[in-house]
């Protein structure tokens, strides 16, 4: 589960190639391109559709997690004798996106990689294989895994983490003017910790709208609706760490 990313995916709202919602009234049925219209599609096949080939350079290419993440989701899967059925069950994706997943098929959003994990008792950090033993270990620059591109070229990058359930995850987000993330909200009890190395950050969580400028930092809990971006002018980069403790 680890960082709980999970876009929101409204009734009205459908999501882009990118991640970000799109109204409804702005989505086109009739490209011709003979692809099937978001309105036609499952939330699961959406998101898979929308996420395949998603460039993760810098860093582990897209394939290379494909196959961490699917060789990863069948043994845990396999060792807690769980069926695709159940997972499917549990972690609220639709089996035909689980199998797609295992079979390497698919490059999952980070909402789905989070819904599984959580599934499975796991971390995101898990899944991508970030969080290997030993216990002190360096983590390769080829294999951090950005799990987020933004429509003007901006990266979500999860830096390491520890193992699930109770998890502590470091990010590091780079995001141009006018890009922006949404979250639905973690678990209870999420913590966040962000601090801004360039630029400015707009962090709403809730009703709480939060600029924070470089060398600042913030402190958030986001088990509530909560959203980063970038206003300004300027190119945006932020580390965080999320923690998420369950007692």
């Amino acid at each position: 589960m680890g960082f709980m990313l999970v876009i929101a995916y409204g009734q009205s709202q459908y999501i882009d190639f990118y991640g970000r919602y799109k109204p409804d009234e702005l989505i086109d049925d009739t490209a011709g391109n003979g692809r099937e219209s978001p309105h036609s599609l499952s939330h699961d096949s959406l998101m898979m559709t929308l996420n395949i080939n998603i460039s993760t350079t810098p860093g582990a290419d897209a394939h290379a997690v494909s196959l961490a993440v699917a060789r990863t989701l069948k043994q845990a899967r396999k060792a807690q004798k769980i069926t695709l059925d159940e997972l499917s069950r549990r972690s609220g994706v639709s089996k035909g996106m689980v199998v797609e997943i295992e079979k390497c098929t698919a490059n999952p959003s980070i909402g789905i990689l989070c819904k599984i994990a959580a599934a499975l008792g796991l971390s995101v950090a898990d899944i991508v294989n970030v969080a290997e033993p030993p216990s002190a270990h360096i983590i390769d620059s080829r294999d951090i895994p950005t799990l987020w591109n933004g429509e003007l070229g901006g990266t979500a990058r999860l830096l390491a983490g520890t193992s699930g359930p109770n998890m502590i995850e470091l990010w590091r987000w780079e995001m141009f003017p006018g890009e922006s993330f949404s979250s639905a909200g973690h678990p209870q009890g999420t913590l966040e910790l962000f601090h801004v190395e360039k630029g400015t950050l707009k962090c709403v969580v809730g009703e709480t709208e939060l600029v924070i400028p470089a060398g600042s930092s913030a402190v958030a809990r986001t088990d509530v609706p909560h959203a980063y971006s970038n206003m300004g002018r300027s190119k945006l980069i932020f580390t965080m760490s999320v923690a998420e403790i369950h007692q």
